[in-house]
């Protein structure tokens, strides 16, 4: 059974050899691949070969597009530094104010430089991994990509002083995102992944007032392609993830932050499942493989087995190889 259809009768709920195995490697692939982070970032072929490396060397069941949240914000015009291996750094903030949105143009993924690139991600993955893997794009969500070029703390004061101002923009930036998961679909992605960090960061209220009713219309959109949708929000979503299931994106992401996944697996929909939910640092990078493998049962256990095996974020350039052998051999302990 490949990655790619373990996955997706696992999210159908049929029976599979082992659950699936979708760490979120960046740098981690870069630096086992040999890669300058610069390069995985910035030339679509080194991304391509770390992502595709790593996945055979740890067998997992997936590759991603992901290595920085700077795609969409550079072509809107934000000046984002590449250290040669960091990650990188914008150069200030592209709006001094929420007024000053109203002069962003939507970007046309055909031509702007990283948007392209990363559709041509999609189309090398597709060419040397088919459908043995599951390929996932990416968009960043209105709230992250508003906060990438406004600035977090702006960002947030800015829902509340000029409320419909942020309406106008976060069309806009819905209507970027869209555009660019469509253009990455086309190119053979059987996934889309939103990622919207910020939304752990405003409370339930501004959550549901702005970003959960877009992030819907986006899986909907989504769907209507034919596409698979993941939504990722980092930090403890406990307030905020029955309104992330209800998105009905078809894989929910969980950090370690939330204490429990006990409450929410009763509002997973049909074909609907978490992904997650171990602490990359204190757990992948830090403990012991055995350590690792009752964690994973632990978690699996509480999400009554509906739950993508991987950290609760991004698995750092540091974890030991036996740890992340460690999170890909508890796949192995349970079937579905």
């Amino acid at each position: 059974m490949n990655g790619w259809t373990r996955t997706r009768d696992f999210m159908a709920g049929k029976p599979v050899d082992r659950t699936p195995f979708h760490p979120m490697v960046m740098r981690f692939a870069a630096r086992h691949a040999g890669i300058p982070y610069r390069a995985y970032c910035l030339d679509y072929r080194a991304k391509c070969e770390g992502a595709l490396r790593t996945a055979a060397d740890y067998q997992s069941d997936w590759v991603a597009t992901m290595s920085d949240p700077y795609a969409e914000a550079e072509a809107f015009g934000l000046m984002v530094d590449y250290p040669e291996n960091n990650l990188p750094q914008e150069r200030g903030h592209l709006l001094e104010s929420a007024a000053a949105a109203e002069r962003l143009k939507q970007p046309d993924p055909s031509s702007a430089p990283r948007l392209l690139a990363r559709v041509h991600e999609i189309e090398e993955f597709r060419r040397r991994a088919g459908d043995t893997l599951m390929i996932s794009g990416w968009v960043e969500g209105p709230l992250a990509e508003y906060a990438d070029l406004r600035g977090l703390g702006e960002a947030c004061l800015d829902l509340y002083d000029d409320p419909e101002r942020i309406r106008i923009t976060f069309r806009l930036l819905l209507d970027t995102a869209r555009e660019f998961a469509r253009a990455q679909v086309a190119a053979g992605a059987h996934c889309i992944g939103i990622g919207d960090a910020a939304c752990s960061q405003i409370g339930p209220e501004l959550y549901r007032e702005f970003c959960q009713p877009l992030q819907a219309e986006l899986v909907a959109d989504l769907h209507a392609l034919g596409a698979r949708v993941k939504l990722h929000i980092c930090g403890n979503t406990s307030s905020i993830l029955p309104d992330m299931l209800a998105t009905g994106a078809d894989i929910v992401d969980v950090d370690h932050l939330v204490p429990s996944l006990a409450p929410f697996v009763s509002m997973l929909r049909p074909g609907q499942v978490f992904w997650g939910k171990s602490d990359p640092v204190r757990m992948i990078q830090n403990g012991t493989p055995e350590e690792i493998r009752a964690d994973v049962r632990r978690n699996r256990a509480e999400a009554e087995n509906r739950m993508i095996n991987a950290a609760g974020c991004e698995i750092t350039p540091d974890t030991p190889p036996q740890n992340l052998r460690a999170l890909r051999d508890a796949s192995d302990s349970g079937k579905a």
